[in-house]
This record gives structure tokens, sequence and C-alpha cells, in this order.
């Protein structure tokens, strides 16, 4: 996964793509460290769909434009629009169910 390093490239990322995911995470978070691998793993079943990686310590910013308050967070957005977010607990299941649809709604269009 790409990382983003300031909050202008998240902004244009997240407005640009149909639909896009934003990983945030900090160094010290062993539950981002352990979740980031099984997400990227489960990316590999959707290619349309473009991630980013943000840490949370080098864009500081991500917490108040994001509201992203604890970490991990996972935010799913199509051309600037929050459609899902988890926090903290990111269920593998239930995000791939909410990728599967999505996925499937944005590729009908």
């Amino acid at each position: 996964m790409e990382s983003i390093n300031t909050i202008e490239e998240l902004n244009t990322f997240v407005q640009e793509k149909s639909l896009s995911i934003v990983y945030v995470s900090r160094p010290g978070c062993s539950v981002c460290h352990g979740l980031l691998p099984q997400v990227e793993n489960l990316l590999k079943e959707y290619p349309d769909i473009e991630s980013r990686h943000v840490n949370a310590d080098e864009v500081p910013q991500v917490a108040g434009e994001f509201s992203v308050m604890t970490v991990p967070a996972v935010l799913i957005y199509s051309e600037g629009k929050e459609l899902f977010r988890k926090a903290r607990f990111v269920p593998i299941g239930e995000l791939n169910q909410q990728l599967a649809k999505l996925n499937h709604f944005i590729n009908e269009e």
C-alpha cells in the first residue's frame, strides 16, 4: 500500500477516485501493524479499488480533517464522499462484505 505524506495528497486522492480506501495508523500501534497486511491481502481481491496508507504521526491533520480519533482506521470513499468507516476494531469479514457491495455498485454504473 502506497503511503501519503501530506494532507493535500490525501484530500486529492479521496476526491479523485471512484472508490478508494484510506488506512490510518501510527508507528507504535501493534494492532495497526497486525491489521495492515490483512487489509492489503483483502485488497488483492479488488484490483479496481485504490488504497493509501497514512501515518497519523507524520500527517497529524488527518485527525481533524478526517475525524480520525483512534487507530487503526479504515475509511472508504467514493469521489470524496465517505461510504464506510471502522476504527480500532476492524473485522476483516465485515470489511470484505462492504467492499464487495461497494465494488459491485460502482462497477455497475
